[in-house]
């Protein structure tokens, strides 16, 4: 049996029922969602909210956010044809592809200018979130449609909180919705939708043609992406059985349902040499994207706020001498961060665990020379890893109001500097967010390791700006020490080094096969590193490519437990100190451990926080947790990691996972390996897939290049 791969679907949903829940964000907004209110009522109710209602407070931000865009856009009226831009922009690519015109002929029209993003909207801060149930009549009637069309009933309150308190109705009507729900496949759907319509339901009708549309899109977005290029789109839906891919796409677009966009234009020097090449010379690349409107919308906002930090001058905090003083007393590439963020509204700042005492550093210059700065990080874990835990926040804990210093009367972030740590980690909605919520004047650090894993959600907004050349970039020249950080290092330029290891701080341990690597990893975890290196199971964390296969997470944990905390799993399968990764939304994960259980739910204690996880929640939101995925692990350190690479691992390990699992290691590694040659050509060849964004494209004609 093949290892199931951890691929940004298993990082976004990282949730034990994901088949059945699907982890989408709409749905943990309906199960619990934040209220709008004041500022000063909500200061007194933030610092009760959970990490699980944090999360859930910056979603319902989030959505409100995207529905006031929406009522700026101009919107095609349902059931007409489609026209305008976007039957334009499908038009040209066709022509294009045939041949028929030259891209210069087609997309000769110049972009029109964007204009300086307008200040934004500020939102007060939230009190703690209201439980929305679902009214139990709107779902027992849900359930007896998806009962009538073989469906599960199980599969009802996740319906209604997708399609809101109409769903019976709309379900009825058009059955692949269900598609909406995730975990549901379209074979699935059509199933359903045949079971209700009978001979009215067919491969062409245009309810399931718009719904595969939408439902690719969001398995691209799982997979990272924020639109697909047209090509790319209508290639799916062929293999899906759609006749006419090209229609399907018009009619989601005159729909309202999707969005096209033109993409790679350039409005500088190239056009004028491809003019004088002649009409043989070579063109600009074009592209037609398609795309979501929730996350079409979170990028477009986060160009215009990341154009507004870029444009605007820094609040002036010292006299120019102040600044040159607390740089002096930095050392190397520190002081130079000191002296950028000193002119300028947006920096980007790489380097690996030693460079994070950098970003602390320019916190204490910041606040000597009296700004208000803080820091945020993904998760509780790289919290744990600041030297200032009191002015280190998580930053849905600070969208949310329920961390960090607040909200001023104008709804913005009461601070003058934020520096986000493990950057490489915001998506394009938190981006947004936090630029959004920044006040005139404030500056942003985004500081990170570029050669971990992307986001969990879609988008690359770190790779997009570091590639991008817009803002300063301040690489960090601190190595990190010892033989772990030798490794680690060479991994990150593609080399496999040997690495001296006097201390046992690296450990290779060869398998034959997966019951082996499933054998010796329980071994090592509790017996070998705490008798060779002191460090006990508690402190030790197994990494492994994915939750499925013989050498998952499923079975590693199991094999775990039995070991380290046997027990009935009376609730849910979990006993009283079973280690748990704890999901309150998708693409977090916060490690864990169960305290008891009661009426209430199974009690958990989470990064020095105890939270309760309602019973019906359980088995979405939490999974046993010695052993991990990559991208659950990314953001925290321990001072031991036995990473597991069983040989049905080859094909899909790459460079930046082995950097990320290699990596969480503090004091010792020990590597469980089955794929022989396969590990150094991964770290050799192996790079991540590239991800489809429209950032770069939108900051090419708002920010000016970096000095």
């Amino acid at each position: 049996m093949s290892t199931e791969p951890e691929t940004t679907e298993d990082a976004a949903r990282e949730t034990p029922g994901a088949e059945a829940e699907g982890g989408t964000p709409e749905g943990a907004e309906t199960a619990g969602a934040a209220e709008t209110a004041g500022a000063e009522t909500a200061g007194a109710e933030a610092a009760r909210l959970s990490e699980a209602e944090a999360e859930l407070a910056a979603q319902r931000l989030e959505r409100e956010r995207i529905e006031r865009r929406k009522a700026e856009k101009k919107r095609i009226e349902a059931g007409t044809k489609l026209s305008g831009k976007a039957a334009d922009l499908l038009a040209a690519v066709r022509a294009v592809e045939s041949g028929e015109k030259p891209v210069a002929a087609v997309f000769a029209e110049p972009e029109p200018v964007r204009r300086p993003a307008p200040e934004p909207v500020r939102r007060t801060q939230p009190v703690a979130p209201v439980t929305a149930a679902p009214a139990p009549e709107v779902v027992d009637g849900v359930g007896r449609v998806l009962a009538e069309g073989g469906a599960p009933q199980a599969l009802a309150p996740q319906v209604v909180a997708v399609l809101g308190d109409g769903a019976q109705e709309r379900l009825r009507a058009d059955p692949w919705l269900l598609l909406r729900v995730g975990g549901v496949r379209p074979e699935q759907a059509d199933g359903f939708a045949r079971a209700l319509l009978g001979a009215q339901c067919g491969p062409d009708d245009e309810r399931r043609l718009r719904a595969l549309t939408v439902w690719l899109l969001e398995q691209a977005a799982l997979a990272g992406h924020t639109a697909l290029e047209l090509p790319a789109l209508t290639a799916a839906l062929a293999q899906r059985g759609v006749p006419d891919p090209d229609a399907a796409v018009q009619d989601a677009l005159a729909e309202g349902e999707v969005l096209a966009f033109q993409d790679g234009l350039e409005e500088s020097g190239e056009e004028e040499s491809g003019e004088e090449s002649g009409e043989g010379g070579a063109q600009e690349p074009v592209r037609v994207l398609v795309g979501l409107e929730r996350y079409a919308l979170a990028e477009e906002s986060l160009a215009d706020g990341l154009a507004r930090l870029i444009g605007s001058v820094p609040k002036e905090a010292g006299a120019p001498a102040d600044w040159d003083r607390v740089a002096a007393a930095a050392q190397g590439s520190a002081a130079e961060l000191v002296r950028a963020v000193a002119g300028h509204g947006l920096v980007l700042h790489t380097g690996g665990e030693a460079a994070r005492a950098e970003a602390v550093e320019l916190l204490d210059s910041a606040r000597e020379l009296g700004l208000r700065a803080w820091a945020a990080v993904h998760s509780p874990l790289g919290r744990g890893r600041s030297a200032e835990r009191d002015r280190v926040v998580t930053v849905a804990g600070l969208l949310s109001g329920a961390e960090g210093p607040g909200r001023d009367a104008e709804g913005a972030l009461d601070l003058d500097l934020l520096v986000v740590l493990d950057a490489p980690q915001l998506d394009v909605e938190a981006g947004a967010s936090l630029v959004e919520s920044l006040p005139d004047g404030a500056r942003l650090v985004l500081s990170g390791d570029p050669a971990v894993l992307w986001s969990a959600g879609p988008g690359r907004v770190f790779a997009d700006l570091l590639a991008a050349r817009r803002v300063p970039q301040i690489a960090s020249r601190r190595p990190d020490p010892g033989p772990l950080g030798e490794l680690v290092s060479g991994i990150g330029i593609g080399e496999l080094n040997q690495v001296e290891a006097p201390g046992k701080e690296i450990v290779i341990v060869p398998v034959r096969d997966a019951g082996e690597a499933v054998h010796r990893t329980v071994q090592l975890v509790a017996d070998s590193v705490p008798r060779a290196i002191g460090v006990p199971p508690e402190e030790t964390v197994v990494i492994t490519p994915g939750h499925g296969g013989a050498a998952g997470t499923r079975v590693l944990n199991a094999a775990l437990k039995e070991r380290l905390n046997p027990g009935p799993g009376r609730f849910g399968g979990f006993d009283p100190g079973d280690r748990v990764a704890y999901s309150p939304a998708p693409g977090r994960t916060v490690p864990g451990r169960v305290v008891g259980a009661d009426a209430e739910g199974l009690r958990l204690s989470c990064a020095d926080e105890n939270v309760v996880v309602p019973r019906e929640r359980v088995e979405q939101c939490v999974r046993h947790g010695w052993a991990l995925t990559a991208h659950q692990a990314v953001g925290g350190r321990w001072p031991a990691v036995v990473a597991v690479l069983p040989g049905d691992a080859a094909r899909i390990l790459t460079r930046a996972w082995i950097y990320t699992a290699f990596g969480r290691a503090e004091r010792h590694l020990s590597v469980v390996q089955g794929v022989e040659q396969a590990l150094p050509r991964a770290v050799a060849e192996g790079l991540s897939k590239p991800r489809t964004t429209r950032l770069p494209d939108l900051l090419r004609p708002e920010a000016p290049a970096a000095e």
